[in-house]
């Protein structure tokens, strides 16, 4: 039996892409979902899941208290929160010297503040349990340069600070707390981003020469996220077919 069958895990971003396939393995499991999103569309995705027991909240999780509010319905709704994948993010890509702050502040809001509001607000219910699991999507962008990713770049670096403090403090307590770092991983708004003969060159950069798949990622998140994975903490996972590796 999966150690995430009868778990509670509370999803961000699970609406589409990575959080979906997240929210879908997880449920397959045995584990109940609480999928959070800003869009509607979560509604109808929490509801194609298998298995019963999941709930679908809509949040803007970059408003003031909305990651508390979300914790504390998980709560009311589910019981407690024994995991948390923060999947929900955003990229506003440009050339250094042209980014907008707003563009910059909407991303390190969206990327990096609301996931460390999440943890915070899902943490003090793990750290009052005795048991956790935090996993934070963050990205190759965080290791090394991509053109036009400075406040991409910025956001997740800032996740992997974030998770070795987190996991540091938050580790007396049965709580883990890891990131994962994927290359370009096909998801609808990926194969759009990528296409053409941008994809094709990138393609080519990575040495198993392809795109992540989001089940491949659904699948180590799992793992980090399974009770067997107790003594991994603190962690940045590469997920990235060798491509920082050369």
């Amino acid at each position: 039996m999966s150690g995430i069958a009868g778990r509670v895990a509370v999803i961000t971003g699970a609406a589409s892409g990575i959080g979906l396939s997240v929210a879908q393995l997880f449920a397959e499991r045995g584990a109940h979902i609480v999928g959070v999103d800003l869009a509607e569309a979560v509604n109808e995705s929490v509801a194609g899941l298998p298995g019963d027991g999941h709930h679908a909240m809509v949040a803007d999780l970059t408003a003031s208290g909305a990651a508390d509010a979300v914790a504390q319905q998980a709560v009311a709704a589910a019981g407690g929160i024994d995991i948390l994948v923060n999947c929900a993010g955003i990229a506003r890509l440009a050339p250094a010297l042209e980014v907008e702050d707003a563009d910059w502040d909407a991303v390190l809001a969206v990327n990096l503040t609301a996931s460390f509001r999440m943890a915070r607000a899902a943490g003090r219910v793990m750290t009052a349990a005795g048991y956790g699991r935090i996993v934070t999507i963050a990205s190759q962008a965080a290791l090394i340069a991509l053109d036009q990713h400075v406040a991409y770049s910025a956001s997740k670096a800032g996740i992997l600070g974030m998770t070795k403090v987190l996991a540091r403090e938050w580790a007396p307590h049965g709580v883990t707390v890891n990131a994962i770092s994927p290359t370009v991983v096909d998801t609808p708004l990926a194969q759009l981003a990528w296409a053409g003969e941008r994809g094709e060159a990138f393609r080519k950069l990575i040495p198993v020469g392809r795109f992540a798949q989001p089940h491949e990622v659904a699948a180590l998140i799992a793992f980090l996220a399974d009770e067997d994975a107790a003594m991994i903490t603190g962690e940045n996972v590469v997920i990235d077919g060798g491509y920082t590796a050369v």
